[in-house]
């Protein structure tokens, strides 16, 4: 179809519901598709084996969920999902690679850790690809992704840390949403989109959906967030702070970013794996090469508004400011 985006990807995967949940809000003609359902079409655009893939209706491909959202925010700048002043902006960019990068551990891990979820998730993922046989389907996709949890540093050292980091952020954001439908006001925001996505998925699931499930406000946004709306404006940072600084302390100042820079030390520094003491406690693993990388396009995005009072009295309360220079 003409002037028509398709986005390719799995209800399954964070990233794609993320994307999609963008395409829904702005309004932007576009098909959804699972990959199972269009392989030709994504074997021909994509460049990496990852979803979700954008076609656009000039039939080129664009990958990875951040680039291209902020490509479509070029191209459909209305309604912003960017807030005014001189604190929101970056802040919610910041809770946007938050979710990427450290809600993928919530989610990932807690899908895969325990005999329930993989039992209920692995048939579901062999139910909704269609699968002839679905108990031997479910079987080897179980085989093949519980090992894979290390991809996110899940290990017998930091898995105590991350089910107690999601069990710490639910009730912030619970206590934050409870005044508000979305994370900065009326509005969905950049930051919404990457911190749904994970949370979305993660209350798909039996373990972190009970979790889930005891923070209300939270379940109502997730909702909300499935065709999010335009109901007014953003707020002010003044209005926002009381709530939102408490989890940029306790989740992204305390846990993320100091993870994040260890993380991209241990890369620089060719390291096989890395330690680093996140709120007292020892964490451990194997470095993710992508992660440098998105750590790196942060300080840049930093770099632009480093130096605003107001912003860095923000980071700075919230022990963020000292990971991003």
């Amino acid at each position: 179809m003409s002037g028509t985006y398709i986005v390719i990807g799995s209800e399954e995967s964070p990233y794609s519901v993320k994307v999609r949940s963008y395409f829904r809000y702005k309004g932007i003609p576009h098909e959804w598709r699972d990959r199972s359902q269009a392989a030709d079409l994504y074997a021909r655009h994509a460049r990496l084996p990852l979803i979700p893939l954008v076609v656009t209706p000039k039939d080129t491909g664009i990958q990875d969920s951040t680039p291209i959202i902020e490509a479509m925010e070029a191209k459909f700048p209305d309604p912003s999902i960017h807030p005014a002043g001189p604190v929101s902006p970056f802040v919610s960019a910041l809770l946007e690679e938050f979710g990427d990068e450290w809600g993928n551990k919530w989610m990932f891990h807690m899908r895969w850790a325990r005999e329930i979820d993989q039992v209920t998730v692995s048939r579901r993922f062999a139910a909704n690809g269609g699968a002839a046989d679905i108990d031997a389907t479910a079987q080897t996709i179980r085989e093949r992704m519980v090992p894979r949890v290390w991809f996110v540093g899940s290990n017998e050292v930091t898995a105590p840390q991350i089910e107690q980091s999601f069990a710490d952020v639910l009730p912030l954001l619970d206590a934050h949403l409870a005044s508000r439908p979305y994370l900065f006001g009326a509005r969905p925001s950049f930051g919404d989109f990457g911190l749904w996505g994970q949370i979305y998925e993660a209350g798909r699931d039996p373990t972190a959906g009970a979790l889930v499930a005891g923070a209300a406000n939270v379940v109502a946004w997730i909702e909300r967030m499935l065709n999010p709306e335009n109901l007014g404006e953003f707020e002010d940072w003044a209005a926002l702070e009381t709530t939102l600084l408490p989890i940029l302390e306790d989740q992204v100042g305390g846990v993320f970013l100091p993870w994040d820079v260890a993380n991209a030390r241990a890369i620089a520094d060719g390291a096989d794996e890395f330690d680093v003491t996140l709120k007292g406690v020892r964490w451990n693993q194997k470095p993710q090469k992508y992660h440098a990388r998105s750590l790196g396009a942060l300080k840049a995005k930093y770099a632009e508004v480093a130096g605003d009072a107001a912003l860095d009295a923000v980071l700075t309360a919230s022990g963020c400011k000292q990971h991003l220079t």
